[in-house]
């Protein structure tokens, strides 16, 4: 998983509130497995005046010009700025794999549902809880060309004008983003314990592994 330490980026704002995981990453696409290739398919059905299908070359699809990921000044974005609730519906992994494929490394919205906001952790994607105040701001300020700096280390988010906005991630889930630790790369930091345990374990009840 790559790790997520400090970033300054583009912001698109996706000025919509209960954004769920099928219009995140609709579900004729989650028949793969691989983690990679969703980002052309990400907000299907928003981006694109056709039907999208798994597997279809999305170079030449009709676009939505009034989407806000279709417009010229946010192409590049890497931070997505949302209202309320975003995540919401079906818990599909494939969410945060496709907003990660497209190029997004961070989301800020009021609030997430619960389970997408976990996998977002687990994926490299970095979700931010604001209050919907300072939500509202960000948006009022959003033009042309705006980016946002994200210190993960020190929680902290810088506007262009220097106003320094502070948010808060649970210390065990930030310190495996800032590593780039999956679950899989937290369970390999123990690798040598494992195997001394299976080992010993091997030693004293041979008869459990007589046919490994």
């Amino acid at each position: 998983m790559k790790a997520f330490t400090q970033l300054t980026a583009l912001v698109a704002p996706l000025d919509r509130a209960n954004v769920d995981t099928d219009a995140i990453i609709p579900k004729q696409f989650l028949k793969s497995i691989r983690r990679a290739g969703f980002g052309p398919y990400l907000f299907d059905e928003w981006r694109y005046l056709d039907r999208g299908e798994p597997e279809m070359d999305c170079s030449n699809r009709p676009l939505n010009p009034d989407f806000v990921l279709n417009q010229p000044q946010y192409q590049g974005a890497q931070i997505l700025l949302t209202r309320e609730n975003f995540g919401c519906g079906s818990s599909r992994e494939h969410a945060p794999w496709a907003l990660e494929d497209y190029g997004f490394r961070a989301i800020i919205a009021p609030s997430f549902a619960d389970i997408f906001f976990n996998n977002c952790f687990k994926n490299g994607v970095l979700p931010i809880v604001l209050s919907a105040e300072l939500v509202e701001s960000l948006f009022q300020e959003i033009s042309a060309g705006y980016q946002l700096s994200i210190d993960l280390d020190a929680q902290t988010i810088t506007t262009p004008s220097g106003r320094l906005i502070g948010f808060n991630v649970d210390e065990n889930r930030r310190h495996r983003l800032l590593n780039g630790l999956d679950d899989i790369g937290l369970t390999l930091q123990q690798a040598e314990k494992i195997k001394a345990y299976e080992t010993e374990r091997a030693q004293r009840a041979p008869w459990l592994f007589k046919d490994a």
